[in-house]
């Protein structure tokens, strides 16, 4: 017994001694244990932020260079006394206009306006100026340079501009067919402004622009890096011959106080960015009159604006910057396209009025809703398309008569046409109006005129559409 405990004692000594070395050994092993683990850990790289050079307060959408003298006046004081950051950018480079300073026409146009706007806003600090070569496209039908543009590509680099830039304020033309010049590039840039506005914060438009790239530091990298943006404020500005209809709708800022910043009126700052646009008559050459002459009451107009919408808190006339806050804001999503339901027999107008219809309400512009009644304005003695709509919502095929009435020496082919018209069907009409030649028409063509057309069916009225219609002495937009 006395040998068996003796044997167990010195067992029990011969591990303690084993479990001491064991701890001394991890003590020493331990801490480089730790120091290679720490080796191994390596700090992964910081993410760069958004490139702060192109950071913008206001982002300008526009067709042609010279469209920004538009509303200069504002721009100037925005700049200069509230040292807002501008970026612009242009659809088109003017192409396809007159040129008011020398030979150069087509596409040796286009590279001889850039230049003048590019000199043109650095006179006013601005170098963020992209041009986006869309063709310039003349005419008055918003759909036709939609078509020229390239909408969707359009679109989407203006998306990526967007972010981009990030923007707290966006304007634009207004998405409208207005009374003036009217120029389809105008409208056209108005209507992928907004839907930029509306989707440059959604992550799910254009995701290759917001998906990081697989490494930043390497070559031929696809994916963008940018982020989703929503900017907090849409207005609008027109060049419309007439403004009742933007009363109440929006700031407006008089031109003819002085800049503290420059010590001279708003006006002829206006008019100093203007006069580097050389080849335009109704800006640069004029400019260059004004400040030639001293005078410059055609730049003595205020700027208005049309607030489309906002997302902080304000007024509709109250200042741009209004409630604006420095912090980027969540993704506000807007309502869509939602159909009109129909029943029996109805007409409308079609073509532009019919998009706008649809347009405004499906980007939440309720402010433009009911903005003003069908109108436009068109050079005596041409001839005016006017795109009509017959819809059919009933289970039979059924004919309509179109009955005109035009004013005065206003005439079309026949005053009364018959369709047919398929059941659940629309069928689109194009009525040609010819206005009075220049010569025959006086002062009282130069006034407003109703154009009016009525369907029947079965000898009953089915409905009716209006069109109010002006005279100009100049050719359509160039």
């Amino acid at each position: 017994m006395r040998e068996h405990r003796l044997q167990q004692i010195s067992q029990r000594r011969v591990y303690h001694r084993v479990f001491m070395r064991a701890l001394r050994a991890l003590a020493v092993l331990f801490p480089l244990v730790l120091a290679c683990g720490g080796q191994d850990v390596r700090q992964a790289p910081a993410i760069p932020p958004p490139d702060d050079r192109l950071a913008s307060d206001i982002l300008l959408v526009v067709a042609h260079p010279d469209d920004e003298t538009a509303i200069t006046g504002y721009l100037a004081r925005a700049i200069f006394d509230e040292h807002r950051k501008l970026a612009v950018v242009y659809g088109t480079r003017g192409d396809a206009g007159g040129n008011a300073y020398g030979q150069e026409q087509a596409a040796s146009l286009g590279a001889v306006r850039e230049t003048e706007v590019r000199r043109a806003l650095a006179s006013f600090g601005v170098m963020n100026v992209w041009i986006l070569g869309a063709p310039d496209t003349p005419g008055q039908d918003v759909l036709r340079s939609l078509e020229t543009w390239r909408h969707g590509e359009r679109l989407a680099e203006v998306v990526r501009l967007i972010r981009l830039t990030r923007p707290k304020v966006v304007m634009t033309w207004l998405p409208a067919y207005v009374a003036g010049e009217n120029h389809d590039d105008h409208q056209a840039a108005a209507v992928i402004a907004t839907e930029a506005f509306d989707l440059a914060g959604d992550p799910t438009a254009f995701p290759e622009q917001i998906s990081p790239p697989r490494n930043r530091n390497d070559i031929s990298n696809l994916t963008e890096g940018l982020h989703p943006w929503q900017a907090q404020k849409l207005y609008f500005f027109s060049d419309a011959s007439h403004v009742d209809f933007m009363a109440g709708k929006g700031p407006v800022y008089p031109v003819d106080t002085l800049s503290p910043a420059r010590g001279e009126p708003y006006y002829k700052l206006a008019a100093e960015e203007a006069a580097f646009h050389l080849t335009q008559f109704d800006t640069g050459k004029a400019a260059k009159e004004a400040l030639d002459k001293g005078d410059f009451t055609e730049f003595k107009d205020p700027v208005r604006l049309i607030l489309g919408k906002s997302h902080v808190k304000g007024n509709a006339t109250g200042d741009v910057f209004e409630g604006v806050v420095s912090a980027a804001i969540p993704f506000h999503g807007v309502r869509g396209y939602q159909p009109v339901a129909r029943t029996g027999m109805s007409i409308e107008l079609g073509g532009p009025w019919e998009f706008y219809r649809d347009f405004v309400r499906a980007h939440n512009l309720d402010s433009l809703v009911d903005l003003l009644a069908p109108e436009v304005a068109v050079p005596a003695g041409q001839s005016l398309w006017i795109p009509i709509l017959i819809h059919n919502d009933t289970d039979q095929p059924e004919d309509v008569d179109l009955e005109t009435t035009l004013p005065g020496s206003w005439s079309n082919s026949q005053e009364t046409i018959r369709y047919a018209v398929a059941p659940h069907a629309t069928y689109p009409v194009q009525m040609r109006v010819k206005t009075p030649s220049a010569k025959s028409s006086d002062s009282r063509e130069q006034q407003w005129k109703n154009l009016r057309w009525e369907a029947r069916n079965k000898g009953q009225a089915i409905g009716r559409v209006d069109l109010r219609a002006i005279l100009t002495s100049g050719g359509l937009p160039q």
